[in-house]
């Protein structure tokens, strides 16, 4: 696990970012930085559960091949495609790779991610990011006021 602890406050939007490949990697801590993400990094898959366990991030970005030689290696993302709906729901999960292409709906489903995004078009991340976000709170509106409702009312 990254030896720093970083706490988390109500007000900030955490991201956590599990890249293999450090040039992406400090594109993207950059990007989403400036669309005003408190950003955590994944060294290890354990240190990704460890991370995803401990905190309720907002956004998720996986590169395809984070600490795997192919996409089917991917222990991080065989982990979240296994996760109880429950337990990732809060956040929105991108998956980052060169065999994937820009916001296929499919192949997103495919792989159980809100979006998927071609690494050419990582000089586009803030903005592929913002729709992402949006898109995922546009459909999640309803059950999370439904929930809301719910755990206000009681009923």
């Amino acid at each position: 696990m990254n030896g720093s602890f970083d706490f988390v406050s109500g007000g900030d939007k955490p991201a956590l970012i599990a890249f293999s490949s450090p040039e992406w990697l400090e594109t993207a801590k950059t990007e989403l930085a400036e669309l005003g993400f408190k950003v955590h990094t994944a060294a290890t898959h354990s240190d990704f559960l460890v991370r995803f366990s401990q905190v309720h991030y907002q956004l998720v970005v996986i590169e395809e091949r984070f600490g795997a030689n192919t996409i089917e290696e991917n222990l991080t993302l065989q982990a979240l495609q296994t996760m109880p709906m429950n337990q990732r729901r809060h956040a929105t999960i991108i998956l980052l790779g060169e065999s994937c292409q820009t916001f296929m709906p499919m192949e997103a489903f495919k792989h159980s991610v809100h979006a998927v995004i071609n690494s050419g078009e990582l000089f586009l991340l803030k903005q592929l990011v913002e729709k992402a976000v949006a898109d995922n709170t546009l459909f999640q509106h309803s059950y999370r006021e439904v929930q809301n409702r719910i755990y206000n009312t009681g009923r």
